[in-house]
């Protein structure tokens, strides 16, 4: 495994990092984890080399169980039982309080993150994964009109202090990219996790090249396209009840992912021989990049996912024959 500095955080992490949406049965997205299978792969992401794990206070949440956090009660456990807590840097993300994703243009940071519900959210992650304090604690949504606001950075600040989170970043709203640089502009955010994946390149025009003047920290997320780019869906693919790709991938959607990945597929050879490492390849390409997060819930993948982070970079050939396969959409 491969390190990269997450920008001015100054943490060393690992260039394949661990995903955790997944690991734990989410009521209204994912179905059909195994707990012991998401506990052995966390093991064995951090045996081969894995120290970066990223969560989320809203994984697996449900209301009929308020105090509960799934991915963060199962890394909590893991932690607890392996002792690794000091060899690893752990993120989450706190949840708007309305619930709206995206964060929607003219509803006020006042109704999305209030003060006290920044404190109890990184509270309640503090107490679900079990440790005294946070590596790195992101809003889950974001509109760069918050920035004007002064509440929420008198509150990280506090909470900073208090060394609870040691530091902040966002992951912004899906397809937005560049709903994010004026906040990054007042120096409080030091990271960005954001959608980057061959099919959608658009955070290249602007938010890489700010991150590399202003030395902002990238996280990678949503790097195979909701297992689009796996290379296992064919049109005979059927998503089981509950899982939210049936409808992401529903009707025609399906016919036009297959006939994409066809194309892509027909670019392997030397430089990448499966379609998740082309895929994963792409994003570490980028040196702006400082980490990639698949969903990590099988052993399997994770073993295949590591792999790729071993120094071999994309040729510059390679990598303008991708900017032919972009497929912007939203399909969330």
């Amino acid at each position: 495994m491969k390190y990269r500095t997450l920008g001015k955080t100054g943490l060393k992490v690992s260039e394949i990092g661990m995903g955790t949406w997944q690991l734990a049965n989410d009521p209204n997205y994912w179905i059909g984890s195994d707990p012991k299978e998401s506990l052995a792969s966390l093991y064995r992401f951090v045996e081969l080399g894995g120290n970066f794990i990223d969560t989320a206070w809203i994984y697996g949440y449900s209301e009929e169980h308020p105090d509960e956090h799934p991915s963060e009660d199962l890394i909590g456990k893991f932690l607890k039982k392996s002792k690794l807590r000091d060899k690893l840097i752990i993120a989450s993300k706190i949840p708007g309080k309305n619930m709206s994703w995206p964060a929607l243009r003219g509803v006020p940071i006042s109704e999305v993150f209030p003060n006290d519900w920044i404190e109890k959210c990184v509270d309640d992650s503090l107490r679900s994964l079990g440790v005294d304090s946070l590596d790195l604690m992101q809003f889950h949504v974001w509109q760069d009109d918050f920035a004007k606001e002064d509440g929420w950075k008198t509150t990280i600040e506090k909470i900073t202090q208090s060394g609870k989170v040691k530091h902040w970043g966002i992951s912004i709203n899906d397809y937005q990219p560049s709903n994010c640089l004026k906040t990054l502009d007042t120096g409080v955010i030091e990271t960005i996790q954001f959608i980057f994946n061959v099919f959608h390149q658009e955070p290249t025009k602007e938010l890489l090249p700010y991150a590399k003047e202003h030395n902002i920290g990238l996280i990678a997320r949503v790097t195979l396209d909701e297992g689009g780019l796996s290379g296992n869906i064919t049109t005979d693919t059927k998503f089981a009840e509950g899982d939210f790709r049936k409808e992401y991938f529903g009707g025609d959607r399906l016919v036009e992912l297959v006939k994409r990945t066809d194309g892509l597929k027909k670019l392997l050879g030397e430089e990448a021989k499966t379609l998740p490492e082309l895929a994963l390849r792409y994003i570490l390409s980028q040196p702006e990049v400082s980490t990639a997060i698949p969903g990590l819930r099988k052993v399997k993948h994770v073993e295949e996912n590591v792999a790729v982070s071993d120094g071999k970079v994309l040729s510059k050939e390679m990598l303008e024959k991708l900017k032919s396969h972009v497929w912007e959409r939203n399909f969330y």
